[in-house]
This record gives structure tokens, C-alpha cells and sequence, in this order.
């Protein structure tokens, strides 16, 4: 996958939204104004994405392209080599992602996603 289809995958979800929040090349995706991913566009062959913590160590385990993420806190994100996974793993990955940030708002939120 490359980094326009990853973009707009994420642009695609609910109410996503995009912004430069640190600098100029670190692009953010959020929901509700809480950050589910991002990428530096000075190396867009690396996707940052949230995950279950239990999950993420299974995820690097199963995958040499999904390390921790740098400057993240590694506990909850993993870094996505975009160019050597599979589009639908990537895909996938961006859905839990988004989902793992919506589970941790309040009821009535979470209600207008279906969760």
C-alpha cells in the first residue's frame, strides 16, 4: 500500500479528520479529536497505528514489517511498514486502531459509532 491509499483509507472512516499537529511533516488521522494514526512525510514507508497491547506483541511476532513505534508510546502502538504488508492487513490494522480509540470514550460517543 502506499502512503495516498493509506491515507484516504483513514479519511474514509467516520468523522476522521487530518492535521499537522507537531510540525510540518507529521501528519496525524483523528476521530473525536484523539490521534488513531499517523505518519512522518519525510519516510512514508512507516504508519503509526494504536493496538490492544496484548495484540501488539502478537502482531510483531507474526510480522517482521510491525515493530514498536518510535516517538509513540510502544505499549499501545506499533509502526507499520505499509510497502511490505498486505493492503488488508494494513486495512485492518487502521480499523483496530480506530476502534481501540473510540472503546475508550464515553458511552454517548461510542453510541454514535455503533460500539
Amino acid at each position: 500500500m502506499n502512503i495516498e491509499d493509506a491515507r484516504l483509507y483513514c479519511l474514509s472512516k467516520q468523522n476522521a479528520s487530518e492535521d499537522f499537529p507537531f510540525d510540518e511533516t507529521t501528519l496525524v488521522f483523528r476521530v473525536e479529536n484523539k490521534i488513531f494514526a499517523c505518519v512522518d512525510l519525510m519516510n512514508t514507508k512507516w504508519f503509526c497505528v494504536k493496538c490492544d497491547p496484548e495484540r501488539a506483541i502478537e502482531l510483531r511476532d507474526a510480522y517482521s514489517a510491525i515493530t514498536p513505534a518510535w516517538h509513540w508510546n510502544k505499549k499501545y502502538w506499533n509502526q507499520l511498514d505499509i510497502e511490505a504488508l498486505p493492503d488488508a492487513v494494513v486495512c485492518e490494522l487502521i480499523d483496530h486502531s480506530f476502534d481501540e480509540v473510540i472503546k475508550k470514550m464515553p458511552k454517548r460517543v461510542r453510541l454514535l459509532y455503533g460500539k
